[in-house]
């Protein structure tokens, strides 16, 4: 059992303490835009934002999250309008098959708001996810298209 605060609403959830937050959020809550890739928090494919950091939430168990805040990709759309970030992801066109896209957004999502001017080497370091397609140049594209926008 755990209460915590998702995409600013509360939420109660009875499941096991040690169920993988990734499976709550999908099977239990039906937030879907959060992956799964590898199961052991290497991919990045499941990448939420816990108390406003980057974090794998496919070995995070949902224990963790009792009292904390939580936000994942259905919470960057506000008012039916795409943040600031997924539009440049669109105008940059970086997704290829774009099943990791969700969790790299998220990932520079928390890097923007925690540093609003990142350096090349910034970016690198905290876009850890990985990306089959080879989209990293595009990803760079779009954020520093966002930097210059000085909006995320």
């Amino acid at each position: 059992m755990a209460i915590f605060t998702l995409n600013g609403k509360s939420v109660f959830i009875d499941v096991e303490p040690e169920t993988p937050l990734l499976w709550v959020l999908r099977e239990q809550l039906g937030l879907t835009g959060t992956k799964y890739g590898c199961g052991i928090g290497a991919c990045g494919a499941c990448t939420v934002l816990f108390e406003g950091q980057a974090m794998r939430s496919c070995s995070l168990p949902v224990v963790a999250a009792e009292g904390r805040k939580i936000e994942t990709i259905e919470s960057l759309q506000k008012n039916g309008q795409l943040s600031q970030l997924q539009k440049a992801w669109i105008d940059h066109q970086v997704p290829q098959c774009g099943y990791c896209q969700s969790g790299m957004i998220v990932a520079a999502t928390a890097l923007l708001r925690n540093n609003s001017k990142p350096t090349d080497d910034e970016i690198n370091a905290s876009i850890s996810n990985i990306c089959r397609c080879g989209t990293f140049q595009e990803v760079r594209a779009a954020i520093r298209s966002v930097i210059g926008a000085g909006k995320s």
